[in-house]
């Protein structure tokens, strides 16, 4: 089994603006490179090199950039974190989209395997779980607002929740 790359944050982040131009367009110009990263066109031509040294995508100077299958497959798995860490913010802890999105750009980086597959577990359950979904959601917005639980929307809640274990059992 071949051994995975070593790659920075900046050259992950070149991965996942590579796969996005791809998805858009099917290959990638090192101008759109630069620009989406927002960084200088001689930075992008010496990360280029880099990820081609790799192995991750094929480049040749002034022609078009596109993954290989490697390349594609961590780009892929870096967007998926990204994706779900933003999730977790947006939907979840309702932080504002932007926040969330440079939130997401920096931890999805340094996230362990077992750390995204419980924010999805956690997603999924808020969902599927009667007690949870949005009544719970919306709970937590306004215990973060105002620092502490309103135990009358707690006991109305709990009723309800019973309600509807009562009604899916029947």
């Amino acid at each position: 089994m071949m051994e995975k790359p070593l790659l920075t944050e900046s050259m992950e982040d070149y991965l996942e603006a590579i796969l996005e131009l791809e998805r858009r367009h099917k290959v990638a110009r090192a101008k759109d490179i630069a620009e989406r990263l927002n960084v200088k066109r001689g930075t992008v031509t010496g990360a280029l090199k880099s990820l081609a040294d790799k192995g991750l995508i094929n480049y040749a100077p002034y022609s078009y950039v596109t993954l290989t299958a490697e390349g594609s497959a961590i780009a892929r798995e870096i967007s998926r974190r990204h994706q779900v860490i933003r999730n977790f913010l947006t939907e979840v802890l309702k932080i504002p989209t932007e926040t969330a999105e440079t939130t997401a750009c920096r931890m999805e980086h340094v996230v362990e395997g077992m750390v995204l597959k419980r924010l999805v577990c956690f997603i999924d359950f808020i969902h599927q779980c009667p007690r949870a979904g949005n009544d719970m959601l919306q709970s937590f917005i306004s215990y973060c607002d105002s620092g502490h639980l309103n135990w009358s929307a707690c006991e109305t809640c709990i009723d309800d929740c019973k309600k509807r274990f009562k009604d899916q059992s029947h």
